[in-house]
């Protein structure tokens, strides 16, 4: 029964996109493709290409080699970002570099290590880690799969639901155009007010919805080959899309556009949907998608035998009088569940593109408790719904939108056929002649297409262009600036013995309480917190560099979260926290929830320090940045009670917030000292210095926590070129500017916070 389920899911989830496909092929294909007395020719040909397209596509591509791979399932949900992010967990491509060693020893980063048999796949990454080039190459394919996402998630709407709704066209023949186009608009706006709602309470009718409207496309398919002409199954043999070709010429290439429509909707099956299986789209598309749908491009084709001239609306023009008002229905309600995924899959990779810094900061609210990936971006909601809008009330023609809709999806597909290609050569370490039939056959394939398609690029196909082209721009932007400013953050860092001179010239003193300064290095001492020393005459006894991190990983365990360090010798009290998310994890945890994991973590740390060092008498997870630091040295910037005592209060919590809490804490403290060698002594054995930097620690969480923020601002430097000038000082202040606040993405009440301006000039 699990399985049933399951596969349910899958065809509501997955193949609704593809499941409203029928509504507009033919029509798309013959709009500008007058059939003659010999048509039957055309349309075996026709239909012989979609047969041969949707099996080589969604079935070979996807079903068979994609979806098989072992060991990377999870990894390859989310598309093209996450198939980047594959990449960059493989290979050192990522242009940030805030990657360290111990990354690579988290549970969920262990990926199929190259043998040394196959010398190619370590000489493609070696080259790929070399050139900036080629690391700039992949971030772009990475950025425009993305943009191409967006567009369908503008464009999908667009066509399935006017398709849906022009079957009033024929059941009703005195409706105007204009209220076709003002149904669909109104639909559109109800799709996108009700986003914000989540899909928990309707998720159950997606899975019945869709599979009655597969069964009756595959019906009225079986009908209209009996009733019109079975000799139809002619088309499965290839000579046809010969003569298809050989009879009509360039006008062939033009209807290419409109038969590539068959397989968009395939590249959802890399969606991330939560807890669907690769086997379950396995099997949904081979039991229930792929033979219901070839059954009704074979009866539409059928239908078009017998009624060549009947080449407008040709779905609803096929199905029986007597089942036409509620077929409208139902394919009205087929193509808002396939608005409604493209849709959150939009939502998703926005998500995946905030946390690996290509995309600005945006509100992210997650309405499912159950499934990880579901989430709501109110702005990205609005953008969409506004273009689609537009489009759908501009342009009005389903042939134009079809051409808009095939670009946007040829284009993805191609970028995920070149991420796999790197993949299966790197990682999957597949045979030489697989991986460039691979390439050959599904790549020319989809570039035929997509030549094609770039044919009648003024039909509608300039929109996704531009589209992506505008999207990629503000992606790239963003992550420039963000490059240049972490970059700019290491050049800038202190050295210990600046810091230690700084605070003995101004008289720094330490006051009970913990500080956590937000900043983004993985190591060093940032400038920022020379900024709060040369501004506050005294800190916090306790400072945490906390650096919140995501990782080329889907998912890190809670217990992996947390990877604590030294920056200075036991008696300073300064510690660095590196807190690591995967691009699909789920970052709402309440602020007092997470500083108690913190803290918690770091007293496990200390615990774990003194022990090793007990153990081997040297200095371990002692953090340098280029020079040594004397562990035995006085300190002049020792822990000083004096001085005046300000807690900050903690605010109480809910009931059902502090057991949730408890229950947190409890995991992470089994989970922390999980690892920790038996023979290792315990707490209580610890060396005098250990127990008393615990007691102070503790003494300083009683006292309060507060959070440190900077307020920084990215500035060219003066002899910067004219370009940089531009990007930095004027595009991406503008992104800064308008995107989320760091303190309120990361929660961070506002009676506990500290910020101070500082500016990077870069």
């Amino acid at each position: 029964m699990h399985a049933v389920h399951m596969t349910f899911r899958t065809i509501g989830l997955v193949y609704s996109d593809m499941g409203t496909s029928p509504l507009y092929v033919y029509s798309s294909t013959f709009n500008k493709f007058d059939v003659d007395n010999d048509g039957f020719l055309d349309i075996l040909g026709a239909l012989s290409i979609i047969i041969y397209t949707f099996t080589l596509i969604p079935f070979l591509k996807y079903v068979l080699v994609v979806l098989h791979a072992k060991g990377t399932e999870e990894q390859l949900k989310g598309g093209s970002f996450s198939l980047y992010s594959l990449i960059c967990q493989y290979a050192k491509v990522g242009l940030i570099p805030n990657r360290q060693q111990a990354d690579d020893e988290l549970s969920n980063f262990k990926i199929l290590v190259p043998t040394q048999r196959l010398e190619r796949a370590l000489s493609l990454k070696e080259r790929l880690e070399r050139h900036t080039g080629f690391k700039t190459a992949l971030l772009i394919m990475a950025l425009l799969g993305v943009s191409l996402v967006i567009c369908n998630g503008i464009l999908t709407p667009s066509i399935s639901v006017t398709s849906a709704v022009s079957g009033l066209t024929v059941a009703v023949p005195a409706l105007p155009e204009g209220g076709v186009v003002g149904i669909a608009v109104a639909l559109l706006l109800v799709l996108f007010g009700l986003q914000g709602f989540g899909t928990g309470k309707i998720s159950g009718i997606y899975g019945p919805v869709m599979f009655l409207w597969f069964a009756s496309l595959a019906a009225i398919g079986i009908y209209n080959i009996f009733k019109y002409d079975s000799s139809v199954f002619r088309a499965f043999n290839p000579a046809f899309i010969y003569i298809f070709f050989k009879r009509n010429g360039r006008k062939a290439w033009h209807a290419m556009g409109g038969l590539a429509l068959c397989i968009t909707g395939g590249e959802i099956m890399l969606a991330d949907f939560g807890e669907l299986s690769a086997r379950s789209i396995q099997i949904a598309f081979s039991v229930v998608v792929y033979p219901c749908l070839l059954l009704s491009y074979i009866g539409q084709a059928a239908y078009l035998l017998d009624n060549p001239q009947m080449t407008n609306n040709v779905f609803y023009s096929s199905v029986p009088g007597v089942l036409l008002w509620p077929l409208i229905l139902l394919a009205t309600s087929a193509a808002m569940l396939a608005s409604r995924s493209i849709i959150l899959t939009a939502f998703s990779v926005v998500k995946m593109a905030v946390a690996l810094d290509c995309f600005p900061r945006v509100k992210i609210i997650h309405t499912s408790k159950r499934v990880m990936g579901q989430v709501y971006i109110p702005v990205a909601n609005g953008f969409l719904m506004i273009m689609c809008v537009i489009v759908t009330a501009c342009i009005r023609s389903v042939y134009q939108i079809g051409h808009a809709y095939c670009t946007a999806v040829l284009g993805d597909m191609l970028v995920t056929t070149g991420f796999f290609t790197i993949i299966m050569v790197m990682i999957w370490q597949t045979s030489r002649v697989v991986a460039f039939g691979f390439v050959v056959v599904i790549g020319a394939v989809e570039l035929l297409y997509f030549t094609a398609i770039l044919l009648d690029v003024q039909y509608g196909g300039w929109i996704p262009l531009i589209s992506s082209f505008f999207l990629v721009i503000v992606m790239y932007v963003w992550h420039y600036g963000t490059r240049m400013k972490y970059q700019s953050e290491v050049d800038q860092r202190i050295s210990i013995d600046y810091m230690l001179e700084l605070g003995s010239n101004l008289g720094t003193i330490r006051v009970p309480g913990i500080g956590l300064l937000y900043n983004e290095l993985v190591r060093g001492v940032p400038a920022i917190f020379g900024y709060f020393m040369k501004s506050l005459p005294a800190i916090h006894s306790t400072i945490v560099f906390v650096c919140i991190k995501f990782v080329p990983v889907p998912v890190v365990p809670q217990s992996e979260r947390f990877l604590f360090r030294r920056v200075c010798p036991r008696n300073y009290h300064l510690f660095r926290c590196v807190v690591r998310y995967g691009y699909k994890d789920v970052h709402k945890e309440n602020h007092y929830i997470f500083e108690q994991l913190l803290l918690q973590s770091l007293e496990t740390f200390v615990q774990k320090d003194a022990q090793e060092f007990a153990l081997e008498c040297n200095s371990v997870g002692v953090e340098s940045d280029g020079s040594e630091t004397d562990l035995s040295a006085p300190p002049e910037f020792y822990l000083n009670q004096a001085g005046s005592k300000d807690p900050l209060t903690v605010p109480l919590l809910e009931s059902d917030t502090m057991q949730c809490l408890e229950t947190l804490i409890d995991q992470s403290v089994e989970s922390s000292f999980s690892d920790v060698p038996s023979g290792a002594p315990s707490s209580a054995a610890l060396d005098e210095d250990a127990v008393m930097e615990l007691e102070a620690i503790r003494d300083a969480k009683a006292s309060g926590v507060a959070y440190l923020l900077g307020h920084a601002e990215v500035r060219a430097k003066k002899e910067s070129c004219f370009i940089k000038k531009l990007v930095i000082n004027y595009f991406y202040a503008f992104l800064s500017r308008n995107s989320r606040a760091t303190s309120e993405d990361m929660s961070v009440p506002h009676t506990h916070l500290i910020e101070v301006g500082m500016t990077y000039m870069v």
